[in-house]
């Protein structure tokens, strides 16, 4: 079967290198290059055809636009020894370890050295998270006297969390990077949901009676969130 894209890394050299997603579509009829709002990613999309002599031409002549955007973006962050990545809002150097998991030692997480270890910090605030989420969710729960139908993690870049009509609530398990009462809210926030359907002026209520403080909070994630969503826990695509 035929591939639909293809993809791999170019890094466009200057006093800070830029890591470039360069993707080749049989969709794509033109150059495109994006800027992600979110994580400060870059992709450069090209036609399947198109030489990548071409593609890095159309790279270099839109330099400095792809500067100026960049300027504001927090700059992507890597799990590896000597990284000092936030775990429930608080600091915390990554040392090298033994064993298969990652492990809290004396402030510091401590993880294998080796390719596996951008997935074994992943999995370790994964499993954080879903025990902190289920805890919140249960307690704003049983406070609005409401129940939810399961809870679901995921790694979402336009959401922190959701709750359907039939009460599923589902995370960014990014959360638990995020102050302990900042994930507080979002589940708050999620849970309220479970009342009503919207942000009207109601659910609004019910989210301040859960989590007084609301509104710092959601001002945190909005001025702290992109720099969660800057932490890349998995390889990016190779030729």
């Amino acid at each position: 079967m035929r591939r639909k894209t293809s993809s791999w890394i170019h890094q466009l050299d200057g006093p800070q290198p830029v890591e470039v997603v360069m993707k080749k579509s049989v969709r794509a009829t033109r150059f495109s290059l994006r800027v992600s709002n979110r994580d400060g990613t870059v992709s450069l999309t090209m036609p399947h055809w198109a030489p990548e002599g071409e593609a890095l031409a159309f790279l270099h002549a839109r330099r400095d636009w792809l500067m100026g955007h960049l300027q504001n973006r927090p700059t992507a962050q890597r799990p590896v020894i000597g990284a000092v990545i936030p775990i429930e809002g608080v600091p915390h150097p990554i040392i090298a370890g033994s064993g298969r998991s990652a492990k809290l030692v004396d402030g510091c997480l401590s993880v294998a050295d080796d390719p596996r270890l951008p997935i074994r910090v992943a999995a370790f605030l994964k499993t954080r998270a879903n025990a902190r989420l289920h805890t919140a969710s249960e307690y704003y729960a049983n406070k609005l006297g409401r129940q939810f139908s399961k809870l679901t993690l995921r790694d979402t870049k336009s959401r922190w969390g959701s709750c359907s009509a039939q009460g599923h609530l589902m995370y960014s398990w990014r959360l638990i990077m995020a102050p302990p009462e900042v994930l507080d809210y979002v589940a708050a926030h999620e849970v309220a949901h479970l009342a009503e359907m919207n942000h009207g002026p109601k659910f609004w209520a019910h989210c301040a009676a859960l989590c007084p403080e609301y509104q710092r909070h959601r001002a945190w994630l909005k001025t702290h969130g992109n720099e969660i969503l800057a932490w890349r826990f998995e390889s990016l695509p190779t030729g």
